[in-house]
């Protein structure tokens, strides 16, 4: 079989086209079939997806290149390409429910599908063009994602909140591209930072103009302001699959810009990084006490930990990328099995969504009590769960980094923000029975019972985690 095209390898591209081949046949079969092939296609695309995954593993281990050096597959590349493509099967098994009780639309599933395209070729994108095309099939598919309940007047309200702020950014993001390029001569990142030895005015501006989108992407003040609206009008799986899988390939990308692209101007950059860091982390923990309803809680506490894991990039060494990779691992897992709870607590086949419903669910159901605490506790950061290792090694690599203040902060707010998850658990252990649940989904209980093992015994075997970021973190420099 030949993988050459043009003079270029096609090998480290293969995942990309075996799912998005594999998305556009599942479109042809749901347009020919109907809505009655909705089970039968998000059954396909999952599975298409974990064999997308196989075929990352598969390929030769090293650092493989294509398309003149614009496209990389290296251990960085991998590692978030499998942390992002489990978030998008995971998203879908979350989804059977609303895709057969409400939604009833093929279409859902395809469009999970390419917008996973567009994050394996962001995660592995090595020059500005690549990046952009990445990035905006990405979103693309993710405006059309947040309105796909078409008969809820909220969902569609999230789409066009997000579409709007999302086009303004990305035309953000695309000027401070052709600035780069105006200034260094080049769209490749090495070439880049070759050239950008001295921070010339042009190039910081191109630097703060690109940080203005993907600061958008992934929920970072201040462009975090469509994120309560969002999450909370959108459709549950669809709010678990912002939550995850996107921001996995916007902070892939970011890391990758900052540490290979502008390595000769780290002071600078770096300084834009704490600066948000800090108000993402402090209007994460404050924002978050008055909340009422879950799924806005849910946004500021997202908006918090984007700003948590920005202080292990604000180190701009390899400890810190291992940091911030293995505190989006446990941020994944932690975030997916909140939301199957989420999505699990129905009561006479209605949501719940109001965080007083959760009054007394210890005693009508013990273990989904106990799961999600062990969740909640785990995004606090309390020893010894999955969520304390996120942070300590985030918060190592910084002090390290001599970012004592940027550390000190992190865990004031860490301390702050562990009062709004406490009080959930509060509700649910102290407060008296508002009545019985609906009976759990199996695949919904299976993904917070996982998810909820992971977090307790990671600190058991941390081992695999903290070793597979470590590799992958060393492959960038």
């Amino acid at each position: 079989m030949n993988l050459n095209v043009a003079g270029y390898s096609l090998l480290p591209v293969i995942p990309e086209i075996v799912l998005a081949v594999g998305a556009m046949l599942l479109l042809m079969l749901g347009a020919y079939r109907g809505q009655r092939t909705v089970g039968t296609v998000t059954a396909l695309a999952a599975a298409l997806l974990v064999v997308t995954g196989a075929l990352v593993l598969w390929l030769p281990a090293g650092k493989l290149t294509t398309f003149g050096g614009s496209f990389i597959l290296d251990d960085y590349a991998r590692f978030l390409k499998i942390l992002a493509l489990i978030g998008s099967v995971v998203t879908l098994i979350l989804s059977r429910g609303f895709l057969a009780e409400q939604a009833k639309i093929f279409e859902y599933s395809i469009l999970v599908t390419l917008s996973t395209v567009g994050m394996m070729v962001l995660i592995s994108a090595a020059d500005l063009i690549t990046f952009y095309l990445g990035f905006e099939l990405m979103s693309l598919a993710l405006y059309v994602v947040a309105a796909s309940h078409r008969d809820n007047a909220k969902s569609t309200e999230a789409g066009l909140k997000y579409f709007v702020l999302g086009a303004l950014s990305s035309g953000m993001m695309l000027y401070g591209a052709s600035l780069i390029y105006g200034f260094t001569g080049t769209v490749n990142f090495a070439g880049i930072a070759a050239v950008a030895k001295t921070g010339s005015i042009g190039v910081l501006f191109g630097i703060v103009f690109l940080l203005v989108g993907l600061c958008f992407k992934i929920s970072i003040v201040p462009f975090h302001m469509w994120t309560p609206d969002v999450y909370e009008g959108a459709p549950t799986p669809v709010t678990a699959f912002f939550a995850s899988a996107p921001k996995v390939a916007a902070m892939a990308v970011l890391v990758r810009i900052l540490l290979t692209a502008f390595p000769a101007v780290t002071h600078e950059w770096q300084q834009i990084v704490v600066f948000v860091s800090i108000a993402s982390m402090a209007l994460g923990s404050f924002a978050a006490i008055g909340q009422k309803n879950i799924k806005r809680l849910m946004a500021y506490s997202s908006i918090g930990h984007m700003g948590f894991a920005l202080v292990g990039l604000a180190a701009g060494t390899a400890e810190g990328a291992q940091g911030v990779l293995v505190y989006i691992a446990i941020y994944v897992a932690m975030t997916l099995g909140s939301f199957a709870f989420i999505l699990a607590l129905k009561r006479k086949g209605q949501a719940v969504e109001q965080i007083s419903d959760f009054a007394g669910l210890s005693r009508t159901n013990p273990v989904l009590a106990f799961l999600f605490a062990m969740l909640l506790f785990s995004l606090a950061g309390i020893p010894p769960l999955a969520g304390f290792f996120a942070k300590f090694y985030v918060f190592l690599a910084a002090i390290h980094s001599g970012l004592f203040v940027l550390s000190v902060i992190g865990v004031l707010t860490s301390v702050v923000g562990a009062f709004y998850y406490l009080a959930i658990v509060k509700v649910m252990y102290f407060d008296e029975p508002v009545g019985a649940v609906d009976p759990v989904q199996p695949e919904l209980r299976t993904v917070l019972a996982v998810a909820g093992i992971f977090n307790i015994l990671f600190c058991f075997y941390p081992a695999p985690l903290v070793n597979a970021a470590t590799v992958a973190a060393k492959s960038l420099f």
